[in-house]
């Protein structure tokens, strides 16, 4: 978006996830702009790697780096304990000041990276396609994996918490790269941390339990928790929602890569997807994951229309 832009402009994405007046600026904006009927916090899932310990930074035109990766036990020891998130506060303000000037009718969503995503880039150290040391790490060294998980789950309860606390009326956990493992390896070394994270979440708050490449996984997903599952583009929505459960909500599931098609075609894929969801209640409509960049704006408010005006009751 234009107005994201000129922000970005003036700040790097990091000084700008921990200045929280910019931080609402551009939450409220995109809400208000697009015509959503939810807004979801400005922020980045591996800001709490900074209190565990770990160096981040967002080389240009790289994407997140973190200077000093685990790749071993010895690694896994020497992480922090995140005993509380006050280093964090500026989400929490963030979340405040965007819950003041957001709608009273636009629910504010918070998030985080799940434990095995965010594990995951802290072994790899940047991006990855084969994810060598965090599976090295976790088949040669259980243990160490195990304990690294476990420090991780317990600073997202505490994170996540804290950002219900400061106004999130929901939270999405991120597991964007799990696609990459198999069942018997997502049952073994990611459910149990997983499902940690979402039983600590107190209240009754929403949890959307979100991945990507998950077609293999989705009873899994299912079975570590939430109330809503995320489903990408590579699975039928209705076959997914099968597969989940009925009793559960789902998310999804249009291709980002569809919003760079003409109105018409747009159109046809809405409509397609909220066919497949047969009316249910539960159903958010959402991308089977992150907007691109160079997405078309003005697609994206149609596509925004085009929901609204087909899923009308």
């Amino acid at each position: 978006m234009p107005e994201y832009r000129e922000v970005r402009g003036k700040t790097s994405f990091l000084e700008l996830c921990k200045t929280p007046a910019l931080a609402a600026e551009v939450t409220v904006t995109a809400a208000e702009r697009l015509g959503v009927d939810a807004a979801i916090i400005f922020a980045d899932i591996l800001l709490i790697l900074e209190p565990m310990g770990l160096q981040l930074e967002f080389a240009q035109g790289e994407g997140p780096v973190i200077h000093n990766p685990v790749r071993g036990g010895l690694d896994v020891e020497h992480l922090l304990e995140v005993e509380d998130v006050s280093a964090l506060e500026f989400v929490f303000e963030a979340i405040r000041l965007t819950r003041q000037q957001l709608r009273p009718n636009i629910p504010l969503i918070g998030f985080s990276g799940a434990p095995f995503t965010l594990a995951a880039y802290m072994t790899e150290g940047a991006g990855s396609k084969n994810y060598i040391h965090t599976k090295k790490l976790m088949y040669e060294d259980p243990h160490a994996w195990h304990a690294m998980l476990s420090l991780i789950s317990r600073g997202l309860v505490k994170y996540l918490n804290a950002q219900v606390e400061a106004g999130a009326q929901a939270l999405q956990l991120f597991d964007s790269w799990v696609g990459c493992l198999s069942p018997a390896d997502y049952r073994e070394f990611v459910l149990p941390h997983t499902r940690e994270v979402i039983q600590g979440i107190k209240g009754g708050v929403p949890v959307i339990h979100f991945g990507t490449g998950t077609a293999s996984l989705l009873e899994l997903l299912s079975e570590a928790g939430g109330d809503v599952i995320g489903l990408d583009w590579r699975v039928p929505l209705d076959q997914g929602w099968e597969r989940v459960g009925l009793n559960k909500s789902i998310m999804g599931n249009l291709d980002p890569v569809s919003l760079f098609a003409s109105p018409g075609t747009i159109r046809a894929q809405a409509k397609r997807i909220l066919k497949q969801a047969g009316g249910r209640p539960g159903h958010i409509f959402n991308l089977g994951h992150g907007i691109l960049p160079e997405t078309p704006v003005d697609n994206v408010i149609a596509l925004v229309d085009m929901v609204h005006e087909l899923s009308a009751r």
